[in-house]
């Protein structure tokens, strides 16, 4: 297995957590808390097993960086709080050698996430349970947080291949 696939062993585990993000997101238009602490969890217990110090320190120093950076866009009403804690959680598990790829996952997914929400959003019912499906409901960032850090071992090893 080469050392580029074992620093993303963290982000697989989490895999589970990403998918309850993104169904919760949809469902409450709300990231739980839990979830982004279970995911900062699964960081510390597992990174000392994939990483190495110095990556962990980069991938600290940059989730901080993402936390900032994601907090004034809260202060400006461009990102809602959860939002913000879940893509700084989740920048703890992408490699550094890796940013910018996540990036433009994190993009891509912005856009199909948005075109399948909105699309939805047409073929539900507007009694529908689930909040991001009704009319007039903010979009649920928690969905293209959750599918850009789905992406990224794919975009990673079809990159590799």
């Amino acid at each position: 297995m080469s050392p580029e696939f074992v620093q993303l062993g963290p982000l697989i585990l989490i895999a589970p957590l990403l998918i309850i993000m993104a169904l919760h997101d949809l469902k409450f238009l709300k990231i739980s808390n839990f979830l982004v602490l279970a995911m900062i969890a699964v960081f510390l217990l597992s990174a000392p097993f994939f990483l190495t110090w110095q990556e962990i320190s980069y991938r600290i120093l940059f989730a901080v960086a993402v936390f900032f950076l994601g907090f004034a866009g809260f202060a400006f009403r461009l990102w809602g709080g959860g939002d913000v804690k879940a893509i700084a959680a989740l920048v703890l598990f992408v490699p550094s050698y890796s940013l910018l790829l996540f990036f433009f996952c994190f993009a891509a997914s912005m856009g199909i996430g948005m075109f399948v929400v909105v699309s939805c959003r047409f073929l539900v019912l507007p009694q529908c349970v689930w909040s991001a499906l009704r009319p007039k409901a903010g979009y649920p960032m928690g969905v293209s947080i959750a599918m850009a850090g789905i992406l990224l071992p794919f975009a990673s090893l079809m990159l590799a291949a």
